[in-house]
């Protein structure tokens, strides 16, 4: 472990996960000395809110959890909301974070979103993780494998065999938020996702292709998975 001097070494962490973020302390002892040092290990990473089929106010605590990790990501810290604010999440729908409290970020203050005061992230604090429902704020990083985006006219199921085909899965919407932000993945057709969602990632706004100013992931909700109206975007190790 000796390198430039006695008391020097690396702490290596590979294959890093989601929920490996955090505060780390790395002590050595080498006869009746010690030292140790702590850090901190942030990922870089995207936020997105999160609301199932149902519709909004869905998911207690646990729920909200589970659906994250099923979507490729996990919930968000505090720290990561507000970093995402910083970056221009603007958000008027509450959602739960890993730590049992209740935001959403709002850059432009307005009447239906916790009224005219001064921007920011609004807080209902903590909440009964059992009883109270909300939306989630999931967070994810970048991703082992890639998104292809498939065209056509298909149904859910026609979305599902087609990526088979083609040796890979049907996206999950963390996925499809990974590669919009890390892969500067620009794909102005809606497709379908594994939760039955159709979504596209726009990285240059442009007429016609989602109507808003900003780059983002575009939402077309959860259509009738017997439509045959969208291609779908696949995932591959």
């Amino acid at each position: 472990m000796r390198r430039g001097h006695r008391l020097d070494a690396s702490l290596v962490i590979a294959g890093v996960r989601l929920e490996d973020e955090g505060r780390y302390r790395c002590e050595l002892i080498n006869g009746i000395e010690d030292e140790s040092v702590a850090l901190t290990l942030r990922l870089e990473g995207v936020v997105f809110p999160y609301q199932p089929s149902r519709g909004r106010y869905q998911f207690n605590y646990y729920e909200a959890k589970q659906a994250c990790e099923e979507q490729g990501g996990r919930l968000a810290t505090y720290a990561q909301l507000y970093q995402a604010w910083t970056e221009g999440l603007d958000w008027c729908n509450a959602g739960w974070l890993l730590e049992g409290s209740v935001h959403y970020p709002v850059l432009t203050a307005r009447a239906p979103c916790g009224g005219h005061g001064r921007p920011g992230i609004r807080s209902y604090g903590p909440r009964d993780r059992k009883r109270d429902r909300y939306d989630a704020f999931c967070f994810t990083s970048t991703q082992a494998g890639h998104v292809f985006f498939v065209p056509g006219r298909l149904t859910l199921s026609e979305a599902q065999a087609a990526c088979r085909r083609r040796g890979a899965v049907v996206a999950k919407v963390g996925h499809l938020y990974a590669a919009w932000k890390f892969s500067g993945l620009d794909q102005c057709d809606g497709g379908w996702l594994a939760d039955g969602s159709v979504r596209f990632p726009i990285t240059t706004p442009r007429p016609r292709c989602g109507g808003l100013p900003d780059p983002g992931v575009r939402s077309f909700g959860f259509p009738q998975p017997q439509r045959a109206s969208y291609g779908t975007y696949c995932y591959s190790e």
